[in-house]
């Protein structure tokens, strides 16, 4: 795998989730639209999702899926020194969420920061963890994606009520003698910003009150129809400059990992790749929607805990969405 010059490889050194225990059928998100489970599986392949309780906050989330995976990582608070929590979902624009998951962890300050970049939000913290490890800005990092955007969705709104569901996936990022992150790929598309409406009687009503002032969520709105065209038409282009950059062709993969947006976008991905059959592909919305930029960490751990891809291998890990924006990058598996 090429990687541009630095001081040190880096590699995910083990990988950590988190997951509400309340599971929502599409019968239940039916009770609220005109739809029926059929539709909603033929429009997007999702059967079930996840859905947060009082006590299952962004930063809860967080919290329990980074230290999940400092622990499967063999750490301590103490090896920790830099923290990224990815996420789009956060009721509030300050604090961030990343230094409150570090002290709830017991990490004693590190460098935090939260990133938002949408559904790719995972693939530019991870980029932005590796590139600190690499360079000895960080001997050991903490990225996290953790999000709760049902909070986010009208439930009457038939378009987009069934979509999300809530979860956080998390992952080590450490120093490594060779090269374990490749070169992220990386940009946008301002032209291509989906309208976001406030709702805020609805909002009100969701969000609450914090530390005596209102927090307003606005209501998340997005025409469906040119977000598949245009994932459908990039994101390929996209995940094969991934490719490219590390120096792996699509038959050394060892998984495919995109964005879990919707199954007929994740499927015509993976054959505009022209990937072997032999290559598993996640497939995760099919029970927990799209978890936004918890998505490629929850799928990725949900692979390797089945047994369906193998540690060292490598895998394409690409996310996409809201603004437009994007980013890809082959990492190997923990």
């Amino acid at each position: 795998m090429r990687l541009s010059a630095g001081a040190f490889g880096s590699r995910i050194l083990a990988l950590g989730e988190y997951s509400p225990s309340r599971i929502v059928t599409n019968d239940e998100i039916c009770e609220r639209i005109d739809s029926d489970d059929e539709w909603i599986r033929t429009r997007s392949g999702i059967a079930t999702r996840r859905v947060a309780g009082p006590e299952e906050s962004v930063v809860d989330m967080a919290h329990r899926a980074g230290h999940n995976a400092m622990c499967a990582a063999g750490l301590g608070p103490g090896d920790i020194d830099f923290v990224v929590v990815a996420t789009s979902s956060l009721p509030y624009q300050t604090p961030g969420a990343a230094a409150e998951v570090a002290h709830r962890i017991g990490i004693c300050a590190p460098g935090a920061m939260d990133v938002t970049a949408g559904c790719a939000g995972f693939c530019y913290a991870l980029s932005v963890a590796s590139d600190a490890v690499r360079t000895g800005s960080s001997a050991c990092a903490l990225v996290i994606g953790s999000e709760r955007p049902t909070d986010m969705v009208d439930p009457d709104d038939r378009s987009m009520a069934f979509l999300f569901g809530d979860g956080a996936g998390a992952a080590v990022v450490g120093r490594s003698a060779e090269p374990g992150i490749g070169p992220v790929v990386w940009g946008s598309d301002g032209s291509k910003v989906q309208a976001i409406a406030q709702s805020p009687t609805f909002a009100e009503l969701r969000a609450g009150v914090l530390a005596g002032g209102e927090v307003i969520l606005p209501m998340v709105r997005m025409d469906g129809v040119a977000v598949f065209r245009w994932a459908t038409a990039e994101v390929a282009r996209v995940a094969a400059r991934a490719l490219d950059a590390a120096g792996v062709a699509p038959h050394e993969l060892g998984a495919f990992v995109p964005h879990q947006a919707n199954l007929r976008i994740i499927e015509s991905v993976a054959r505009a790749l022209r990937l072997p059959k032999s290559v598993p592909v996640a497939r995760d919305i099919v029970h927990r929607g799209n978890t936004s930029t918890a998505s490629i960490p929850l799928a990725l751990h949900g692979m390797l805990e089945r047994g369906e891809v193998k540690s060292g291998e490598p895998a394409l890990l690409v996310g996409f969405g809201a603004g437009l924006t994007y980013a890809g990058q082959v990492a190997l598996i923990p």
